[in-house]
This record gives C-alpha cells, structure tokens and sequence, in this order.
C-alpha cells in the first residue's frame, strides 16, 4: 500500500509536466482564464467595496474582520489578555493527558497552525504593508494582531467542541462542522449547511491556489541555481511523503521545524537591528508618530497591514478566517475553551512578534523607501545592507516557511475535502495537491491563480465570522464555566 502512495506521488508530477509542457487545448486554457479573471475581479468589487481607487477608505472585508475581533474582544472581557499566561502554561505540557481524544498534543496543534501562518507573509507581506503607509503601519498592524488574539479564541474553541472522533481515532474538525451542526442547534440547519459548504469549498480552492513554491523558489533562485520543474518536482515529493502521515506526522513535523525557522530568522533579524542600534529610537518614534497621521490612518495602517498584507500574503496570522480551527479541532483534550486559548498565541507569535522584528530591520536599514523593489525584495535588501551572505539565511528560512504553509494547507484543504466528499476520496485531493505544488513552482504568471485564491481566503471569512457571531453565546458560557473551575483547582494538571 505505501508503495502504491510514494508511486502515485512521484508519477503525478510527471503527468503535470507532460500537460504544462503540451497544453491539450490552448483556447481552453485561455477560456478558463477569461472566465477566472471575470470571477476574480467580481469578487474583488465585492470584498473591496468602500475602498476608493486612490487606496483610501477602509474596505468591506477588512471591516467585517475588525468588527468581528472588536466584538469578541469585549464580549468576552478581553480574553487576549486575561487568559495569556495560562496559555503559555498550557502548551508547556502541564495539561496534556495522552488518554484523552485528538492526534496531537496542544503544542503540536500551535505549530501546525503557526506553520499554516509564520511565512512568507510575515517577510513578503509585511514589507508590502510598510511601503504602502510607512513606518506607522507597524503600529495598526500590531494592534490589528492583538484583537485577532479573540478571533482566533472563538474559532478554535467552536471547532474543538463540534469536532468528530472518527472509529479510528482520526478527528474530523472545522468551522464546516460547528457551522453545519451549531447552527442547527438553534433551528438554522438549512442556512448552517450552505455556509458549512461554501466554508468547505472555499478553503479547498484556497488551499490548492496557495503556490509556496513560487515563492520560496523566487527566494532561493537568486541563491541556488535549480531549474524550477526540478525544484517543483523535489518540493511536491517532499510535501507528498510528509502529507501521507496525516495531522499526527504534520505534527511532528512543524513542532521541529516552527521553533527553528523562527528562531532562525528572529536571530538573523536581531542581528540587523543591533548593527543598527543607534536608528533605534528614531524608527520606534516614527511608527507612533506616523501611526496617527492621516497618511498612516487612511491608506498605510489599516490598508498596509490588513489589506496589502492580506492580499499579497494570504492575512498574516489567519484570524477569522477559520483554517487554524481545523488543525486545532485535533488536539488530544476534552476541554475546548483550553484549546482556543492555545489557539490565542498565534496572532501574538505572528503578528505582534515576527512581523514586528520584519517591520523593524525594514525601518531602521531604510530597505522600505527603495520603490525599485518590492515584496520580499525588499526584506533581502534590508538583510544585504548588514552583511552580503545575511540573504542566504532569508533564502533558507523563505524555504522552511514556505515548506510548513504547504503541508499544513493540505491538511485544512483535506479536511474540508473529507467532509464533502468523504474519507475514501483523500488520495484524490492529495494527488491534486502536490500537483498543484509542482504547477506553481514552475510556470511563470500566477497572477490570476494568486488573486483568485486570495478571493477564496477572503471568502472563508465570511461564512466563519458569522456562525462565531451565532455561537459567541455558547463560547460565553463555556469559557465562564472553565475559568471558574480553573480559580477552584478542579482541573488536573498532569505535570
């Protein structure tokens, strides 16, 4: 049988560049993408209304988001602060018990989430994002990442309480299944299903548009010197052999490589900043001070670091859009209020933490005036101007960021994949998928593929916001019931 899986993985790459290299119908092709580019740029009216050409005015996406993570902010009394410290207790393993329900520890579930968002958003993104609205960007993007702390709670809790322990001990979870189930509780079955089903298929097309590959070859072709339908068959085996094992092996996986990769580049990042120790000041000044200007307000701070940042790096840390929940539904508790306030770091850990240290050496370097360059470009700049080689450890870390997006993306679109089609259709989405990942690393435009998976991540938000602000009610109650049991010292802690 393994055998069977690693032939499947190695052949489709092939057949991809036999189609890549010898389209089968040209005008096709070109229908597809006329028909692609219609829907993109209708969905975009619709995502982006109230947003002006000129990139001012706060657009409908970016204000159902904020809204959302205001809203559960307070109903819930500030979670995303009261509740910090005992998610760092948690996750140091004090209450794992290994006998309970899940297929990964609650520090795996951090990892693998963490893999899906700590990426080349946090390099690409975030560089867009201050070019857009200068150095004050910073700051709204920091407070954006605060607030998404309490998205990020509601979500996860949502998803570990309506989850399903599968005969075999596989967990099925998702916004699709407390969508689908929770709102039926309240005799809204109907309406519940469709959201479920447009969550469900949303998150596939986002899962399979997403093209790490791309980009992290982008990053190491300045480097190493790969012809791209070699790097893109190797990246597609390697995603291949890891997806296989399921969330348990993604777990494991991430949970090794999350810590590195960001430690890898936290480290070559505060490099940058004390060789530039004496900018220091003058940079923390201009983000509070830009900040509050009407430039930084209007088109940099808001629209820099949620919709620049959103649109070119898939929303930095994910929050409201409900693909975390999916990894976190897995984890091994009977406690869901404890496994959305694991989930409650990651906003931290992304946004206020690693694209604050990527804000900061594109601030103090200058890296972010140089309008000849863009994206990612302009990271590598602000790394150059330091020490010559400092863009080979970008490279490597763009490649482990890269990597981890890609295998925990499969794992949310294979989920999603299960609950519309089932588990006997997995070997199909996984073939589609790392199909996908061999596709994106080697062709050149994926403009229209990019902007059309964005549209889908834009997409996710939608019917998730809504079935948490149907439920907020429940998640109330039972995160009253769980602190009060926390302050009483009824729950075990096992280490």
């Amino acid at each position: 049988m393994k055998r069977r899986w690693l032939f499947a993985l190695l052949a489709f790459p092939s057949i991809a560049i036999a189609v890549a290299s010898d389209p089968p119908n040209p005008n096709l092709l070109d229908r597809v993408e006329t028909i692609l580019s219609v829907f993109v740029a209708a969905l975009e009216k619709f995502f982006f209304f109230g947003q002006k050409p000129d990139g001012t005015g706060i657009p409908l996406i970016v204000l159902w988001t904020i809204v959302a993570a205001v809203f559960f902010t307070v109903r819930l009394g500030f979670i995303n602060l009261r509740a910090f410290q005992h998610a760092v207790y948690v996750i140091r393993g004090h209450y794992d018990n290994p006998e309970e329900p899940g297929e990964v520890t609650h520090f795996q579930a951090l990892t693998a989430a963490l893999s899906a968002t700590v990426g080349l958003g946090n390099i690409a993104g975030v560089a867009i994002a201050i070019q857009a609205g200068g150095p004050g960007a910073a700051f709204w993007m920091t407070v954006a990442g605060l607030l998404g702390m309490s998205s990020k709670f509601v979500e996860c809790t949502l998803a570990q309480k309506y989850r399903k322990v599968k005969p075999n001990g596989r967990i099925g979870g998702g916004p699709m299944y407390f969508l689908s189930e929770g709102l039926a509780r309240k005799g809204l079955k109907g309406f519940g299903q469709v959201l479920a089903a447009v969550f469900a298929i949303a998150c596939i097309l986002a899962s399979l548009g997403s093209f790490g590959a791309n980009q992290s070859y982008a990053a190491l072709s300045g480097i190493v010197q790969l012809p791209s339908p070699f790097y893109g068959a190797i990246a597609a085996l390697l995603v291949g052999l890891v997806i296989i094992g399921g969330i348990r092996r993604i777990g494991q996986v991430t949970s090794a490589l999350v810590p590195a990769m960001a430690g890898l580049y936290a480290a070559g990042a505060l490099w940058i900043v004390l060789a530039n120790l004496p900018q220091i000041p003058a940079a923390v000044a201009s983000i509070f001070t830009e900040a509050f200007s009407p430039k930084a307000v209007v088109a940099g701070g808001l629209m820099g670091a949620l919709v620049n940042g959103l649109k070119r790096a898939a929303y930095s840390n994910e929050a409201g859009l409900g693909s975390a929940a999916i990894a976190h539904a897995a984890a091994k508790t009977t406690e869901p209020v404890r496994e959305g306030v694991v989930a409650l770091l990651e906003p931290f850990i992304d946004t206020v933490v690693v694209c604050n240290l990527t804000a900061t050496i594109l601030i103090v370097t200058g890296a972010y005036q140089d309008t000849s360059l863009e994206g990612i470009e302009v990271t590598l700049a602000a790394f150059e101007s330091v020490v010559e080689w400092f863009p080979i450890v970008l490279a490597i870390a763009a490649f482990l960021f890269a990597f981890t997006t890609m295998i925990t993306w499969s794992y949310y679109g294979e989920q999603c994949w299960v609950y519309l089609f089932g588990d006997r259709a997995v070997l199909v989405y996984r073939l589609l998928f790392v199909t996908f990942i061999f596709i994106g690393a080697t062709i050149d435009n994926l403009d229209i593929i990019i902007n059309f998976s964005d549209m889908m991540l834009f997409t996710m938000a939608f019917p998730n916001l809504l079935g948490c602000f149907f439920l907020s009610n429940e998640v109330s109650r039972d995160l009253n019931s769980y602190m009060s049991r926390l302050r009483t010292g009824e729950l075990p802690i096992y280490k």
